[in-house]
Formats: C-alpha cells, structure tokens, sequence
C-alpha cells in the first residue's frame, strides 16, 4: 500500500502539470489536442513511483508527438517539466540503474531532436548547453538521491542483520548455559543419589547384624547428602544471577578425586586407582576430569552389580590427560544415557576424544583423551 504522503505529493505533481497544461496563460496557445497531451503526461506522473519506465515512455511519447505534429518556434511548452520529473522518477525508482540510463538516453534524443530543429539559429550551441546543463543536472540530482537511499537501505539491513545475530548469539549463550548447569545437576545429583542408595541399603540389611557398620553407613549418607546440598546451592546461586557468591567460586581440582574414589569403596565398590597426572594449571580441565571420573564411577555402582571390581588410571600421554576407568561388572545397557551425553560434551569443549563401551572381555570401559591448554594454543 502506498504511503499517503507519498500519494498525495505525486497528485499535486501531476495537478501542476495538468494546470500549466489547461491554464491559456501558460499554454501560450488554444490548441485542444496540445492541452490533451499535457493531461496525457500529468496522469502519467501519478505512477512514477512504482512505475517509472512505464510513466517515462509514456511521457517522452507524447513529447515527441508534441514535436513531430505540432512544431512550433517557441517549444518547448510548460508542461514539458513533466519530461524533467518523469526522467528523475526513472532514476531514482527503478529497481536497476538501466532504467535511470534508458530514461537519460531517451532525454538526450530528445534534446538532439529539439537541437536539430533550430539548427540554423545562432544560438543553437547556447540552446544545446542549456539543454544539457539542465536535463544532465536534473539526471545527477536524481542518481545521487538513488544512490544515498540504497547507502542508507545498506545501513538499515546491516543493522538488522547485526540485531538478529546478537539474538542469535544470545540465543546460543542461554542455550550452552543451560547445557552446562544441566551437566553439573546431573553429575551432581546421580552421583550422590547413587552413593546414597547404596549405603541406605546396606545400612538397612547391617542394621540387625551390624549396628556400627549401619551407623556408618547413615554417617556416609548424611555427609554425601551435605556435599551435594552445598553443590545444588551453588549452581542455584548461579541461576540466580549470585555468581560471584563465595559458593559459587568453589573450585573442584583432582585433589578431591582421593574422597570421590572413597565414596565409591564406601558403596561397595574395589577401586585400584593410578595416579600420575601432578599439578594441572586448568580448573576447567581439572573439573572434566573429576566429572568424567565421577560419572564413570556413578554408572559402576548403578550397573556393575555387587562386589565389582573399577581400575581408574588417570596418566599424561604427550599433550594429553588420559582417563582410563574400567570394571568387571555385568555391564548395563549400551544406550546414550544423560551421563554419556555429558561426557561427550565435556570433552568436545576440551577439544578431546571419548570412547565408552562395552569391553568384549566382560564390563565397561570409559577412555577418555583431554589436551592440555598448552597443547591448544600452540
């Protein structure tokens, strides 16, 4: 739909035009079929805008009807402005320049043909200089308007481009966060919840048999319940916007792997843990590998059955952290479970490889290949 501004500047255009062309005073003459020509050409100026090289052509052909059946010494008439508004229109409205370049050529024909006619005037160069210097000037005005209303049409989609990326990119943030506070729930929550269970099943069969060992095991219950409360406290924090809380910088290092694998024998499980990793400058790395340990371990006590029996070999291989977890166990099924998923993610950030499986001798394996920073950057 047309702009109504827009609209109601182009009928007062073509009403001027169709003045200059009915008014006797600026006709200079009572030719009726002279006047049908400036009404012909003042209707074509309503479709300028979404029509030019239509409202052009029909312009200039009444114009060179104007010349070839009504010469007269004293052309061109009033109207004939609307040749000038026509070939501006042309330029600035055409969806290419060709139109703005046809629209000029018709115009210099025309001022050939007007030329030629008074050729034998003296003043035929001082009509041709006039002619141009106001029908080029015209054409330049109208191209340089073209020219800045596609600079600023430029702007305006490189700015709402720029704007549904920045949505896109925040977009992506929320959705990476989302992805890592639902890792860290996970990994938070299956692990405790899994030491849990077992101890408050043994506890409950040692409970007649062996009260200390009970009392032990609602002991390791209660403590892995406080450490995993104060983990859901910290990453509430996080979703709360408290991130730079003291919880919340709480950082893991695989110093703490020593009362992780403790759990895990508290739970039942024969842990043979080798150790050759040392200091890691990288909390990030250090935290995906005590995940991916934890995890490991969570999927023992959930699918190994009883008495299995886990050797977890954490070791440098050049440029990279090797985590090696193994069990004897009865194994579980071989589906991508959220655990799994999150040790793919883990590693996938860290620029690592995972393998998790099924071993044909019997249990599960879990090998998982970390690069250090170090080996990134260069």
């Amino acid at each position: 739909m047309r702009n109504p501004r827009s609209l109601a500047f182009d009928v007062l255009v073509s009403a001027g035009v169709a003045c200059l062309a009915t008014l006797p005073i600026f006709l200079r003459q009572t030719s009726p079929a002279l006047t049908w020509l400036g009404l012909v050409m003042a209707v074509a100026l309503l479709v300028r805008r979404h029509r030019p090289l239509w409202s052009m052509g029909v312009i200039a052909a009444m114009a060179l009807a104007q010349v070839v059946f009504w010469s007269r010494a004293h052309d061109p008439l009033p109207y004939d402005l609307a040749v000038l508004i026509g070939m501006y229109s042309a330029v600035k409205y055409s969806k290419t320049l060709r139109g703005g370049l046809i629209s000029g050529f018709v115009v210099a024909i025309g001022i050939v043909i007007e030329v030629a006619r008074h050729a034998d005037a003296d003043s035929w160069w001082q009509m041709t200089l006039f002619y141009v210097g106001i029908c080029g000037g015209v054409w330049l005005m109208a191209y340089t308007v073209r020219q800045r209303a596609i600079y600023v049409a430029g702007l305006e989609e490189r700015a709402a481009s720029l704007e549904r990326e920045r949505a896109h990119l925040a977009r992506i943030a929320v959705a990476d966060e989302r992805a890592v506070i639902a890792r860290e729930l996970h990994d938070v929550v299956a692990h405790s919840l899994a030491v849990m269970v077992v101890q408050a099943d043994g506890g409950r069969y040692a409970l007649d048999a062996d009260p200390e060992k009970s009392r032990q095991a609602m002991a390791t219950v209660a403590e892995t319940g406080r450490a995993a409360l104060e983990d859901m406290r910290r990453l509430v924090g996080v979703l709360r916007g408290s991130a730079d809380s003291p919880q919340s910088r709480r950082r893991i290092t695989l110093a703490e792997l020593d009362p992780l694998v403790a759990g895990a024998r508290s739970a039942g499980l024969t842990v043979r843990v080798e150790n050759t990793v040392g200091a890691v400058d990288s909390p990030a790395l250090e935290l995906a590998v005590y995940r991916i340990v934890q995890e490991g371990l969570t999927n023992v006590m959930r699918h190994a059955g009883p008495d299995a029996q886990v050797d977890l070999d954490l070791r440098r291989d050049g440029d990279e952290i090797v985590v090696h977890l193994t069990d004897n166990g009865r194994g579980g099924p071989c589906v991508d479970g959220h655990g799994l998923t999150g040790m793919r993610e883990r590693v996938s950030v860290h620029g690592g490889s995972l393998h998790a499986g099924p071993r044909l001798a019997g249990g599960w394996e879990v090998r998982a290949c970390l690069p250090l920073p170090e080996a990134v950057a260069a």
